[in-house]
C-alpha cells in the first residue's frame, strides 16, 4: 500500500512542490522519488505505474480505478534504499509533445495478478511535468562555447592582473625611455590604464559574467551532479586564473597591447554598470597617482635590482651619493682644522715659503693671524705667478692686493646647500664654523671644498698629481707619490752656507795662492759663481763616538780622487810620505789641486806657484801665459784618461766646512772663462757648471776652441 511520495533529487533545475503537495519536474530529467507505505520491498517498482490526467477533478469524478499506464514516465527496473515502509524509485521523464507546456500524472498500483486497483484519492501521489525552457544546443556547439568562455575567462583574469599591475608612472617611463617595441605597447595601453577604476570594473564584470555562464553551461553538458562542479572549478582555476595570470604577470605589456581592441569593446559593453561604479570609486578613493618612490625606497630599489640591471657599481655609487647628499651635513665631510694647511699672515714669500706652498698641493690656502682659528684672508696659488722669491715680498701685500672673499658655512649646513653656493662661482672653499652658544663667537673647526662634496657624491676619493694623502681624515698616503724638487729654481747665488766675509776670503785665497784659479785662467766672476754653487760648499759633522768612520776621510792613500779641497773651518790630520808622517792642518789648507787638470809647466818653481802675490806683474803674466799655453783643448775638456791618485791621507778631526771642486766643475768653469775672454764678450748664456760639455756643442763653442788652439 502506497500512502505518499517525495522528490529526492533531479538532474535538472526548476523542480518545486506546488499546492496540495503536487511535485513539479522538468521534461527530459531523471528524478528520484521516495515512496512511503506498507509492505514495500525491492520489487515494488513492478506494481507501480503512472497515468495521465488533464484535470484532477475530472479524473477523480470519472474514474474509480487506474487507467492505462503512460509511456511519458519510465520507472527504472530497480529500487534503492528499500525498507519495509519506504524505497527510492528512479524515473526517467520523457520530452513533452510539441506545444504542450505541462502535463499531470498520478501514481497507481497493480494487484498481485497485474490488474489495476482502485485509485487512491491522495494529492501527494500527483506529479506535474513542465516544459524545459533551457536553450538546447548541439553537443559540439556546447563544447565550443565552453572552450570560448574558458578562453575569455582566462583573458579577463590575465588582463585584470596584467593591466592593473602596470603602474601609470611606470607606463610613462617606458613610453619615454623603453625600447621601440615597449614604447609602442605603452602608447597603446596608457589611455586605457589612465581610466584605472573603469578598466578594473569592466574586466571584473566580464570575468564574473563569463565564469557564471561557463558553470551553467558545464551543468548542461555534464549534468547537474558533482562532476560538473569539480570540472568547472578545475577549469576556471587552472585555465581561467593560474595560467593566464602567470603569463600576464611577466608579459602584461605585450598581452595588454595586443588585446586593446577587445578591452575597449568590453568597456563599451559594460559601460552602463562599470562606469557609474568607477566614478563612485574615484570619488571615494581619489585619483590614482601611481607608484611614487621616495629617496630611501629609490635607493633600496637600486640596490636590490643591481644584479639584474646594467648599472656599474661606480654608477650606482654616484646615484646613491647624489640621493644621500641632502641628508648629510658639512661636518660629515669637512677636513678638521688640525689637518689643514694654513699660512701665517706674517709670512714672507721667499723661496722656502713658496716651496712649502707648492709642496702642499693645494690651490686655495687660508691665511691666519696669530691663531689658526682666526682666518683673516685667502691665498690662491695663481696669485704667486708674478711673485719673485728673491724679492721676499710680504704675504700681506699679495693678499691685500687680491682681497679674495672668505666664505663661511655652519657645520650643520646640508651639503646640497653648500654645493649650490659653490656653483655660483664665488668660491670653491669654505671655512666651517661651529656655534657653541648664542652669545659666543663661532669657532672655526675645519674646511670644506668642492672636491669634498664631489667625492661624497661619487663615493670615491679624487687623487690628483699633487695630493699627498688619499684621504685627509684617514691619513692614507698616495702610493707612487711623485715628489717635486723645486731646488732647481732656487737662486743659489742668493743663498750662502758660509758668511759673505768667509766666501770673499776663500775667493781671494784661491785666486792669489793657487795657480789653477789665477785670474788669467778663471775670471773672478766665474770663480765666484763656482764657489756659490750648491755642491761646492760642503759640511762634515764629526762623530766623536766613531772617529775612524769612513765619511771622516777626505782623501785615502792610493785611491783615485778627481776633486780639490780647501779647508775653511775645522782641523784635519794629514798622513804622508813613506814614513807615514802625521801632522795636523787647519783652515785654508788645500789638497788635490793636481786632480783639477794639467800640471804646472816646467820652469815654474813651487814657491812662485804658492805665492803669486809676491811676483811682479810681468813675471805673473809670463807665468800665466806659459801655463795657459801648456794647456791643450783636450786637457781642458773632461777626460777619463786624466786621473789623479792621492799619495796621502786626510782625515777630519772635528766638524769641517770646506770647498770641494770636482775636475768636471773646474774644467767647465775654465772653458767658460776662456771662451768669454777670447770672444771679448760677457755672454749671459754659459754652459752649466755641473754638467760636462756635450759632444754636439754649438758652433760658436767649437769656433772658440779653434781660436784658443790657434792662439
Amino acid at each position: 500500500m502506497i500512502i505518499g511520495m517525495r522528490l529526492e533529487n533531479s538532474s535538472k533545475a526548476q523542480t518545486s512542490i506546488l499546492e496540495k503537495g503536487m511535485i513539479q519536474v522538468v521534461e527530459g530529467s531523471l528524478i528520484h522519488l521516495r515512496i512511503y507505505g506498507t509492505g514495500i520491498h525491492r520489487f515494488s517498482w513492478r506494481r507501480i505505474r503512472f497515468v495521465e490526467t488533464t484535470s484532477l477533478s475530472t479524473f477523480m469524478r470519472n474514474f474509480s480505478i487506474c487507467p492505462q499506464r503512460t509511456s511519458d514516465l519510465l520507472i527504472q527496473p530497480y529500487s534503492d534504499g528499500v525498507q519495509n515502509t519506504s524505497a527510492i524509485l528512479s524515473v526517467k521523464v520523457q520530452i513533452l509533445r510539441k506545444n504542450i507546456h505541462f502535463k499531470d500524472y498520478m501514481m497507481c498500483l497493480e494487484d498481485r495478478h497485474g490488474k489495476s486497483r482502485q485509485l487512491l484519492k491522495d494529492s501527494h501521489l500527483l506529479l506535474r511535468v513542465i516544459e524545459d525552457k533551457a536553450l538546447h544546443l548541439p553537443r559540439w556547439l556546447q563544447i565550443a562555447v565552453v572552450v570560448t568562455l574558458l578562453m575569455l575567462s582566462g583573458m579577463f583574469s590575465g588582463l585584470t592582473l596584467g593591466l592593473i599591475a602596470l603602474d601609470p608612472m611606470g607606463l610613462r617611463i617606458v613610453k619615454n625611455c623603453g625600447t621601440p617595441k615597449e614604447r609602442e605597447y605603452a602608447t597603446k595601453i596608457e589611455p586605457l590604464r589612465r581610466k584605472g577604476n573603469y578598466l578594473l570594473c569592466s574586466l571584473l564584470i566580464g570575468n564574473v559574467l563569463v565564469n557564471s555562464s561557463l558553470t551553467i553551461l558545464l551543468d548542461t553538458v555534464i549534468g547537474e551532479n558533482i562532476w560538473s562542479i569539480v570540472l568547472s572549478t578545475i577549469s576556471i582555476v587552472l585555465f581561467g586564473e593560474i595560467l593566464p595570470q602567470s603569463i600576464c604577470s611577466r608579459h602584461g605589456l605585450a598581452v595588454g597591447a595586443n588585446t586593446v581592441l577587445i578591452t575597449r569593446f568590453v568597456m563599451l559593453v559594460t559601460f552602463p554598470v562599470a562606469y557609474p561604479i568607477s566614478k563612485m570609486l574615484d570619488y571615494l578613493l581619489g585619483k590614482e597617482m601611481g607608484t611614487v618612490y621616495n629617496r630611501e625606497k629609490l635607493m633600496e630599489m637600486l640596490r636590490l635590482t643591481q644584479p639584474y640591471n646594467d648599472l656599474l657599481k661606480e654608477e650606482l655609487n654616484i646615484i646613491e651619493g647624489a640621493l644621500e647628499l641632502r641628508t648629510k651635513i658639512v661636518e660629515n665631510v669637512m677636513t678638521p682644522l688640525k689637518d689643514c694647511f694654513l699660512v701665517s699672515s706674517d709670512a714672507i714669500l721667499d723661496f722656502d715659503t713658496m716651496t712649502e706652498i707648492l709642496h702642499s698641493g693645494y690651490t686655495r690656502i687660508p691665511i691666519y693671524m696669530k691663531e689658526k682659528t682666526n682666518i683673516v684672508d685667502m691665498l690662491y696659488v695663481k696669485d704667486l705667478a708674478f711673485v719673485d722669491p728673491d724679492d721676499r715680498t710680504p704675504l700681506k701685500t699679495i693678499t691685500k692686493f687680491y682681497s679674495h672673499p672668505i666664505h663661511y658655512v655652519c657645520n650643520t649646513t646640508r651639503l646640497d646647500s653648500v654645493l649650490e653656493e659653490f656653483k655660483k662661482g664665488k668660491s670653491h672653499l669654505a671655512i666651517v664654523q661651529m656655534m657653541h652658544e648664542l652669545n659666543q663667537e663661532p669657532e672655526v673647526v675645519g674646511l670644506v671644498t668642492l672636491e669634498d662634496i664631489i667625492e661624497e657624491i661619487i663615493k670615491s676619493e679624487i687623487v690628483d698629481e699633487s695630493d699627498i694623502y688619499v684621504d685627509n681624515r684617514s691619513k692614507r698616503k698616495v702610493t707612487g707619490l711623485r715628489k717635486w724638487d723645486f731646488s732647481a729654481f732656487r737662486d743659489y747665488e742668493a743663498e750662502a752656507k758660509i758668511s759673505k766675509q768667509l766666501l770673499l776670503a776663500a775667493h781671494r785665497f784661491l785666486s792669489t795662492e793657487i795657480l789653477q784659479f789665477c785670474p788669467s785662467l778663471i775670471s773672478e766672476k766665474y770663480l765666484l759663481r763656482l764657489l756659490k754653487h750648491r755642491d761646492v760648499i760642503c759640511e762634515l759633522k764629526f762623530d766623536e763616538n766613531f772617529k775612524d768612520s769612513p765619511h771622516h776621510y777626505l782623501y785615502t792613500r792610493n785611491k783615485m780622487a778627481d776633486y780639490f779641497i780647501l779647508i775653511l773651518q775645522g782641523k784635519v790630520e794629514v798622513e804622508a810620505c813613506k814614513e807615514n808622517m802625521k801632522f795636523e792642518n787647519g783652515p785654508f789648507s788645500y789638497y788635490g789641486f793636481m786632480a783639477l787638470g794639467p800640471s804646472i809647466p816646467a820652469g815654474i818653481e813651487a814657491s812662485s806657484a804658492a805665492r803669486l802675490s809676491s811676483i811682479s806683474r810681468k813675471s805673473y803674466e809670463q807665468t800665466s801665459s806659459a801655463f795657459i799655453s801648456s794647456i791643450s783643448t783636450n786637457q781642458v775638456l773632461p777626460s777619463t784618461s786624466l786621473q789623479y791618485m792621492a799619495d796621502f791621507t786626510v782625515r777630519a778631526l772635528s766638524d769641517l766646512l770646506y770647498i770641494k771642486i770636482t775636475q768636471e766643475q773646474y774644467q767647465n768653469c775654465l772653458m767658460t772663462s776662456l771662451i768669454d775672454s777670447n770672444s771679448g764678450e760677457a755672454t749671459t748664456k754659459t754652459p752649466d757648471l755641473l754638467n760636462p760639455l756635450p759632444d754636439n756643442s754649438p758652433p760658436s763653442l767649437n769656433m772658440a776652441r779653434k781660436t784658443s788652439e790657434s792662439e
